[in-house]
């Protein structure tokens, strides 16, 4: 008995061994050797990185516009930072050679391409062919806005944006629309109705918030995570592009609704006003930006962009906008280099700056220096008779790019209370009058400000109305 009893320890010994030494081998296998392969993916540069949902989006996307002959290129910020980084790395790496998944593969729920769109080809069939390899797109559309200013055009609709989701990660295709001013816009991301709100998260696109202006880029050809792809040869300059892109369009509908009222001066001496102003502000925005200045269209010109999409032609100037801290000094040599002496000068670098220009045809450039407080801020300006000095308030606001003479130029976002704080809040109605007045009496109607808060500008204003602007205290 004592002999059986010890037969059935042993036997239930090496059963009991034997269970345990397969339950290690099964996790090892299962868990451990999966931790491990994690761990050398990080550490050693493991190809398990190229079995993520991310790199195969791509992978398949690139292949798919690259047979379609879809051009796009790749204005992903958060990749075209991290090739930037690691740039050189990125420039000697042939195809296929890569051993780690190191842009394409950081866990996201979108990648960013764009495409041209004059440069597009077979424009459905590639849809269709992507929901063949396993995507799910979507296409939003809307209406050009370069043709709002046709009747006959307008509400013609053009593709803005495509999202095509593979599995739990989206593409999203940007549609870049050529400009007048040989610059690159897109539309805004506007869900329409039948869309699913869940198809994705849309809350966290970079791109289709608002809609965007951009240089155009040149691109180059690279291979990332062993892909090839086409970037901007400049990655920095389009990603700092991106947060103030912001583009704003001249409001179409409303000034026609302004010419149907009033009709516009088409007399020879406004046309060839239109023409030398134009010019006057293309030298001076080639000017400005061979500085590294930026500027806004200011006071009168804004004003034309913003009522009429045009210049008004009794204005006599070119009134532009710079913050005193992009001041340089070099800038009205520059411009007398360019062929536009200094007319006037008002003020110094610390304390309402004014600098004044006189170009062909008797068009003045008028600059106004802004200068930044806490809650607001302001211009000077100096009476020349006088040498009165004058300060003008405005609320804080930020530039946005549109479209104004064939020209991408900077107005403020927040256009209407910068006109307000220009004009006062009778601008629309003493502009009005002012034009009815000089067409039937040949002179402008003079009306006194009932206040001095939202100080209009005195250059522009002294014609118009009988009052001049407070003083400074």
């Amino acid at each position: 008995m004592s002999r059986i009893n010890k037969n059935v320890v042993l036997a239930l010994l090496t059963l009991t061994s034997s269970a345990f030494l397969l339950f290690q081998l099964y996790y090892y296998k299962h868990y451990l050797s999966a931790k491990n392969a994690a761990g050398l993916s990080k550490s050693k540069g493991s190809r398990i990185g190229f079995d993520s949902i991310q790199w195969r989006a791509v992978k398949k996307f690139i292949m798919l516009t690259s047979n379609q002959n879809v051009p796009v290129f790749l204005i992903d910020p958060l990749i075209l930072e991290l090739i930037n980084k690691n740039f050189e790395q990125v420039k000697n790496t042939s195809y296929g050679s890569t051993s780690e998944c190191k842009f394409f593969c950081v866990p996201r729920d979108f990648t960013a391409f764009a495409l041209q769109y004059h440069l597009r080809k077979n424009e459905e069939g590639w849809i269709q062919v992507a929901e063949n390899m396993g995507f799910q797109c979507i296409k939003i559309e809307s209406k050009d806005p370069r043709l709002d200013g046709i009747d006959s055009l307008s509400g013609t609709e053009i593709p803005l944006h495509y999202i095509c989701k593979l599995a739990t990660h989206a593409i999203h295709l940007i549609v870049f629309h050529e400009r007048s001013g040989n610059y690159l816009w897109h539309g805004h991301l506007r869900l329409k109705e039948h869309i699913d709100r869940k198809f994705v998260p849309f809350r966290k696109l970079r791109f289709g918030r608002y809609p965007g202006a951009f240089d155009r880029p040149e691109l180059q050809q690279v291979t990332v995570d062993g892909l090839e792809v086409l970037i901007p040869k400049d990655p920095m300059y389009f990603v700092e592009e991106i947060p103030h892109s912001r583009f704003i369009e001249c409001r179409y509908k409303e000034a026609r609704a302004f010419f149907q009222q009033y009709l516009d001066d088409n007399t020879v001496e406004a046309m060839a006003f239109r023409k030398s102003a134009k010019e006057l502000l293309q030298l001076a925005a080639k000017t400005l930006n061979k500085l590294g200045i930026p500027f806004w269209l200011s006071s009168g010109t804004c004003l034309g962009w913003y009522r009429q999409c045009n210049i008004i032609p009794y204005s006599k100037d070119v009134d532009l906008g710079i913050f005193i801290q992009d001041y340089k000094s070099d800038i009205i040599l520059a411009f007398q280099d360019a062929g536009l002496p200094l007319k006037h000068k008002f003020g110094k670098v610390e304390d309402s700056l004014e600098l004044s220009f006189q170009g062909k045809d008797d068009v003045k450039l008028d600059i106004f220096f802004f200068y930044e407080e806490t809650d607001h801020m302001w211009n000077g300006g100096t009476q020349a008779k006088t040498g009165k000095k004058f300060k003008y308030l405005f609320p804080k606001f930020t530039l946005c790019w549109t479209e104004f003479v064939d020209m991408k130029v900077h107005v403020p976002c927040e256009t209407l209370e910068y006109i307000e704080a220009n004009y006062a809040s009778f601008w629309i109605m003493l502009e009005d009058r002012q034009k009815e007045a000089s067409a039937e009496a040949g002179r402008p109607i003079r009306r006194p400000l009932p206040h001095c808060n939202n100080l209009p500008h005195w250059a522009l204003w002294k014609q118009m109305i009988n009052s001049e602007p407070c003083p400074i205290q």
